[in-house]
Protein backbone atom coordinates (compact mmCIF):
# COMPACT_ATOMS: atom_id res chain seq x y z
CA UNK A 1 0.00 0.00 0.00
CA UNK A 2 3.06 2.49 0.68
CA UNK A 3 4.35 1.63 -2.40
CA UNK A 4 1.03 2.32 -4.38
CA UNK A 5 0.39 5.75 -2.29
CA UNK A 6 3.74 6.74 -3.46
CA UNK A 7 3.49 6.12 -7.15
CA UNK A 8 0.44 8.08 -7.15
CA UNK A 9 1.12 10.72 -5.44
CA UNK A 10 2.72 13.51 -7.49
CA UNK A 11 6.22 14.27 -7.70
CA UNK A 12 7.55 17.68 -6.88
CA UNK A 13 10.73 17.87 -8.62
CA UNK A 14 8.58 16.77 -11.99
CA UNK A 15 5.70 19.14 -12.01
CA UNK A 16 8.32 21.68 -11.38
CA UNK A 17 10.15 20.26 -14.54
CA UNK A 18 7.28 20.25 -16.61
CA UNK A 19 5.76 23.62 -15.65
CA UNK A 20 9.38 24.93 -16.62
CA UNK A 21 9.16 23.20 -20.35
CA UNK A 22 5.61 24.53 -20.89
CA UNK A 23 6.74 27.86 -19.93
CA UNK A 24 9.70 27.73 -21.68
CA UNK A 25 7.51 26.65 -24.52
CA UNK A 26 5.09 29.74 -24.59
CA UNK A 27 7.91 32.43 -23.37
CA UNK A 28 9.26 30.72 -27.12
CA UNK A 29 5.72 31.18 -28.59
CA UNK A 30 5.59 34.92 -27.21
CA UNK A 31 8.78 36.12 -28.75
CA UNK A 32 7.65 34.36 -32.08
CA UNK A 33 4.44 36.05 -31.80
CA UNK A 34 5.96 39.68 -30.78
CA UNK A 35 8.78 39.21 -33.50
CA UNK A 36 5.87 38.55 -36.39
CA UNK A 37 3.85 41.59 -35.45
CA UNK A 38 7.05 44.04 -34.98
CA UNK A 39 7.05 46.37 -38.41
CA UNK A 40 10.26 46.56 -38.31
CA UNK A 41 11.36 42.97 -39.63
CA UNK A 42 10.64 43.15 -43.48
CA UNK A 43 8.43 39.97 -44.44
CA UNK A 44 7.01 39.32 -47.63
CA UNK A 45 4.12 36.37 -48.58
CA UNK A 46 4.54 33.56 -51.02
CA UNK A 47 3.42 30.00 -51.96
CA UNK A 48 4.80 27.06 -49.97
CA UNK A 49 3.60 23.40 -51.73
CA UNK A 50 0.19 25.24 -52.70
CA UNK A 51 -0.28 27.20 -49.24
CA UNK A 52 0.22 31.28 -48.94
CA UNK A 53 3.41 31.60 -46.02
CA UNK A 54 4.63 35.41 -44.86
CA UNK A 55 8.02 34.49 -44.89
CA UNK A 56 11.22 36.83 -44.00
CA UNK A 57 15.10 36.51 -44.85
CA UNK A 58 17.75 35.40 -42.70
CA UNK A 59 19.96 38.58 -42.70
CA UNK A 60 17.11 40.42 -41.80
CA UNK A 61 15.98 38.36 -38.63
CA UNK A 62 20.12 38.91 -38.12
CA UNK A 63 19.91 42.29 -38.69
CA UNK A 64 16.60 43.20 -36.61
CA UNK A 65 17.62 41.69 -33.31
CA UNK A 66 21.13 43.20 -33.56
CA UNK A 67 19.10 46.71 -33.87
CA UNK A 68 16.10 45.72 -31.67
CA UNK A 69 18.46 43.60 -28.49
CA UNK A 70 15.24 44.64 -26.02
CA UNK A 71 13.02 42.27 -28.22
CA UNK A 72 14.86 39.14 -26.54
CA UNK A 73 13.50 40.44 -23.07
CA UNK A 74 10.58 38.08 -23.74
CA UNK A 75 13.03 34.95 -23.59
CA UNK A 76 13.39 36.02 -19.67
CA UNK A 77 16.63 34.02 -18.50
CA UNK A 78 17.54 32.79 -22.31
CA UNK A 79 18.13 36.52 -23.80
CA UNK A 80 21.25 36.18 -23.71
CA UNK A 81 21.67 33.45 -26.62
CA UNK A 82 22.90 34.07 -29.83
CA UNK A 83 21.27 35.02 -32.42
CA UNK A 84 21.97 31.75 -34.32
CA UNK A 85 20.63 29.70 -31.77
CA UNK A 86 17.22 31.55 -30.95
CA UNK A 87 17.16 30.74 -34.69
CA UNK A 88 17.66 26.95 -34.24
CA UNK A 89 15.43 26.52 -31.13
CA UNK A 90 12.39 28.61 -32.95
CA UNK A 91 12.91 25.97 -36.14
CA UNK A 92 13.04 23.43 -33.73
CA UNK A 93 10.37 23.74 -32.10
CA UNK A 94 8.32 24.32 -35.10
CA UNK A 95 7.57 28.01 -35.44
CA UNK A 96 9.50 28.80 -38.32
CA UNK A 97 10.48 26.42 -41.49
CA UNK A 98 13.25 27.40 -43.20
CA UNK A 99 12.10 27.48 -46.89
CA UNK A 100 14.41 27.95 -50.16
CA UNK A 101 13.52 29.89 -53.57
CA UNK A 102 11.84 27.31 -56.76
CA UNK A 103 13.59 29.10 -58.84
CA UNK A 104 17.35 28.67 -58.86
CA UNK A 105 18.98 30.54 -62.51
CA UNK A 106 18.08 34.61 -62.74
CA UNK A 107 15.20 34.81 -65.24
CA UNK A 108 15.51 36.00 -68.98
CA UNK A 109 16.93 39.53 -69.12
CA UNK A 110 18.16 39.81 -65.22
CA UNK A 111 21.36 39.42 -63.81
CA UNK A 112 20.46 39.05 -60.32
CA UNK A 113 17.99 36.35 -58.65
CA UNK A 114 14.78 37.91 -57.18
CA UNK A 115 15.03 39.12 -54.04
CA UNK A 116 12.04 38.47 -52.55
CA UNK A 117 11.22 35.03 -54.72
CA UNK A 118 7.05 34.26 -54.72
CA UNK A 119 7.09 30.62 -54.73
CA UNK A 120 9.01 28.77 -52.07
CA UNK A 121 10.12 25.38 -51.35
CA UNK A 122 11.26 23.60 -48.08
CA UNK A 123 15.00 23.33 -47.41
CA UNK A 124 16.35 19.97 -46.58
CA UNK A 125 18.12 20.95 -43.78
CA UNK A 126 16.48 22.63 -41.01
CA UNK A 127 19.36 24.76 -39.98
CA UNK A 128 19.29 28.80 -39.07
CA UNK A 129 21.30 30.78 -41.63
CA UNK A 130 21.28 34.37 -42.66
CA UNK A 131 22.85 33.85 -46.29
CA UNK A 132 20.39 33.50 -48.86
CA UNK A 133 17.87 31.63 -46.73
CA UNK A 134 14.18 32.43 -45.85
CA UNK A 135 12.09 31.65 -43.17
CA UNK A 136 8.37 30.89 -42.73
CA UNK A 137 5.62 31.41 -39.85
CA UNK A 138 4.10 28.03 -39.59
CA UNK A 139 1.48 29.13 -36.95
CA UNK A 140 -1.41 31.28 -37.54
CA UNK A 141 -1.09 34.96 -36.80
CA UNK A 142 -3.68 36.57 -34.32
CA UNK A 143 -6.54 39.03 -36.31
CA UNK A 144 -6.20 42.24 -35.76
CA UNK A 145 -9.95 44.12 -34.72
CA UNK A 146 -10.66 45.12 -37.88
CA UNK A 147 -10.61 42.03 -39.57
CA UNK A 148 -12.91 40.29 -36.91
CA UNK A 149 -15.41 44.14 -37.84
CA UNK A 150 -15.05 42.96 -41.52
CA UNK A 151 -15.60 39.06 -41.31
CA UNK A 152 -19.06 40.23 -39.23
CA UNK A 153 -19.75 42.92 -41.69
CA UNK A 154 -19.56 41.25 -44.91
CA UNK A 155 -22.10 39.26 -44.75
CA UNK A 156 -24.47 42.35 -44.29
CA UNK A 157 -23.08 43.71 -47.12
CA UNK A 158 -23.71 40.60 -49.18
CA UNK A 159 -27.10 41.07 -48.14
CA UNK A 160 -27.11 44.65 -49.21
CA UNK A 161 -26.26 43.94 -52.71
CA UNK A 162 -28.84 41.10 -52.90
CA UNK A 163 -31.46 43.74 -52.45
CA UNK A 164 -30.11 46.29 -54.66
CA UNK A 165 -33.29 45.95 -56.94
CA UNK A 166 -35.70 46.96 -54.44
CA UNK A 167 -33.77 50.25 -53.50
CA UNK A 168 -35.34 53.45 -54.07
CA UNK A 169 -34.37 55.15 -57.53
CA UNK A 170 -31.82 58.00 -55.83
CA UNK A 171 -30.15 55.40 -54.06
CA UNK A 172 -29.93 53.19 -57.26
CA UNK A 173 -27.73 56.43 -58.92
CA UNK A 174 -25.96 57.42 -56.03
CA UNK A 175 -24.68 53.89 -56.01
CA UNK A 176 -24.15 53.90 -59.76
CA UNK A 177 -22.65 57.17 -59.45
CA UNK A 178 -20.08 56.49 -57.11
CA UNK A 179 -19.32 53.00 -58.73
CA UNK A 180 -18.46 55.00 -61.89
CA UNK A 181 -16.37 57.06 -60.34
CA UNK A 182 -14.11 54.56 -58.53
CA UNK A 183 -13.74 53.01 -61.97
CA UNK A 184 -12.53 56.24 -63.34
CA UNK A 185 -10.06 57.24 -60.31
CA UNK A 186 -8.56 53.68 -61.00
CA UNK A 187 -8.31 53.82 -64.63
CA UNK A 188 -7.13 57.52 -64.33
CA UNK A 189 -3.96 56.04 -61.77
CA UNK A 190 -3.36 53.60 -64.43
CA UNK A 191 -3.07 56.15 -67.00
CA UNK A 192 -0.73 58.41 -65.07
CA UNK A 193 1.41 54.91 -63.76
CA UNK A 194 2.01 54.34 -66.98
CA UNK A 195 2.78 57.50 -68.22
CA UNK A 196 5.53 58.17 -65.49
CA UNK A 197 6.77 54.80 -66.46
CA UNK A 198 7.24 55.55 -70.05
CA UNK A 199 8.51 58.94 -69.40
CA UNK A 200 11.50 57.99 -67.24
CA UNK A 201 12.02 54.74 -68.76
CA UNK A 202 12.60 56.70 -72.30
CA UNK A 203 14.44 59.99 -70.82
CA UNK A 204 16.51 58.39 -67.73
CA UNK A 205 16.10 54.76 -68.93
CA UNK A 206 14.96 53.36 -65.95
CA UNK A 207 12.12 51.67 -65.00
CA UNK A 208 9.74 53.10 -62.40
CA UNK A 209 6.22 51.93 -61.59
CA UNK A 210 4.73 54.05 -59.08
CA UNK A 211 1.89 51.86 -56.45
CA UNK A 212 4.32 48.83 -57.87
CA UNK A 213 1.93 45.72 -56.50
CA UNK A 214 -1.50 47.89 -57.50
CA UNK A 215 -2.48 44.74 -60.28
CA UNK A 216 -0.45 42.14 -57.95
CA UNK A 217 -2.60 39.00 -56.99
CA UNK A 218 -1.27 37.99 -54.04
CA UNK A 219 -0.52 41.56 -52.66
CA UNK A 220 -1.50 41.99 -48.99
CA UNK A 221 -3.29 45.29 -48.24
CA UNK A 222 -0.44 47.27 -46.96
CA UNK A 223 1.67 46.02 -50.11
CA UNK A 224 -1.47 46.69 -52.22
CA UNK A 225 -1.04 50.83 -51.59
CA UNK A 226 2.65 50.78 -50.94
CA UNK A 227 3.37 54.07 -53.13
CA UNK A 228 7.36 53.93 -53.36
CA UNK A 229 8.70 52.16 -56.45
CA UNK A 230 10.92 48.94 -56.07
CA UNK A 231 14.43 49.48 -57.43
CA UNK A 232 15.36 48.54 -60.63
CA UNK A 233 17.05 45.20 -60.96
CA UNK A 234 16.72 44.92 -64.27
CA UNK A 235 19.58 45.74 -67.04
CA UNK A 236 19.64 49.00 -68.73
CA UNK A 237 17.60 49.53 -71.57
CA UNK A 238 19.77 50.07 -75.38
CA UNK A 239 19.30 53.72 -76.30
CA UNK A 240 18.18 52.51 -80.00
CA UNK A 241 14.83 50.57 -78.45
CA UNK A 242 14.49 53.91 -75.85
CA UNK A 243 14.72 55.96 -79.36
CA UNK A 244 12.49 53.76 -80.94
CA UNK A 245 9.90 53.83 -78.58
CA UNK A 246 10.04 57.36 -77.93
CA UNK A 247 9.21 58.35 -82.19
CA UNK A 248 6.36 55.63 -81.54
CA UNK A 249 4.81 57.51 -78.79
CA UNK A 250 5.31 60.91 -81.03
CA UNK A 251 3.56 59.68 -84.16
CA UNK A 252 0.02 57.52 -82.29
CA UNK A 253 -0.27 61.30 -80.25
CA UNK A 254 -0.11 63.34 -83.93
CA UNK A 255 -2.24 60.41 -85.05
CA UNK A 256 -4.40 60.93 -81.99
CA UNK A 257 -4.33 64.50 -82.14
CA UNK A 258 -4.90 65.05 -86.31
CA UNK A 259 -8.08 62.48 -86.24
CA UNK A 260 -9.80 64.25 -83.13
CA UNK A 261 -13.25 65.98 -84.03
CA UNK A 262 -13.48 69.47 -84.14
CA UNK A 263 -16.01 71.82 -82.16
CA UNK A 264 -18.39 71.16 -84.71
CA UNK A 265 -18.19 67.56 -84.55
CA UNK A 266 -18.59 67.90 -80.48
CA UNK A 267 -21.60 69.98 -80.89
CA UNK A 268 -23.81 67.74 -83.56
Amino acid sequence: MLKITIFGSPDPTTDALAKKQATKKDVYQLFAEKLRDHKDLESRWAVLQETRVEYFRGKDFVKFLTNHPEVKEVLESNNNLEIEDIGNILLGKSLLVRCDRVVKTPRPGKKKLSTWPAHLEIFPEQVFSENDAFFAWTFEKKNPLWQTLLAFFWPVLTLGICLFPVYPHWCKLLILYLCAGILLLILSLLLVRASVFGVTWVVLGKRVWFFPNILADEATLGELFQFWPKKDEEERPKWTARLFYAILAVVAILLLRHHTPDEAARSR
